[in-house]
């Protein structure tokens, strides 16, 4: 159970938290709500089963990965779960449907984008994910 919990006080890793959060929470927000124009819970699993083959129960799975992730990242708490997640949520992400499309982030003519983004996004939660939360997090009160 150490290892779940264990982290040292650095604050990198709040920096790296507060970035995860943000962006998987207005992320999953468009994915599960709707919000800032996204499909919605029904839209996205059309999306992710139809276009990418994607079994409906994974769709559903990495929906709740995505706020579950935020959650965590917030309050630090379970982040190294929640980063492996995360990591194979964008792992998913890349090989589904940015690998083909390039590296870069600029959207194509069709309007894909590459996996540029995607990768930051996964590399952020792997230094979470061998690093633990870091300071100010309920993980480092529970590792002492």
């Amino acid at each position: 159970m150490d290892i779940i919990f264990q982290t040292d006080g650095s604050y990198a890793y709040v920096i790296l938290r507060a970035g995860l959060a943000i962006t998987f929470f207005f992320h999953g927000a468009r994915h599960v709500l709707g919000w800032h124009g996204g499909r919605g819970f029904e839209g996205m699993v059309k999306n992710w089963s139809g276009k990418h083959g994607i079994p409906v129960w994974i769709c559903i799975f990495g929906m709740v990965v995505e706020i579950a992730g935020a959650l965590a990242m917030t309050f630090g708490f379970l982040v190294r779960p929640a980063a492996l997640g995360l990591a194979i949520f964008m792992a998913v992400a890349i090989k589904k449907a940015h690998w083909k499309e390039g590296f870069f982030l600029s959207a194509g003519p069709d309007g894909s984008n590459g996996m540029e983004y995607c990768l930051a996004l996964l590399l952020m939660s792997v230094a979470l994910l061998i690093g633990g939360a870091g300071a100010l997090s309920i993980d480092g009160l529970l590792s002492r």
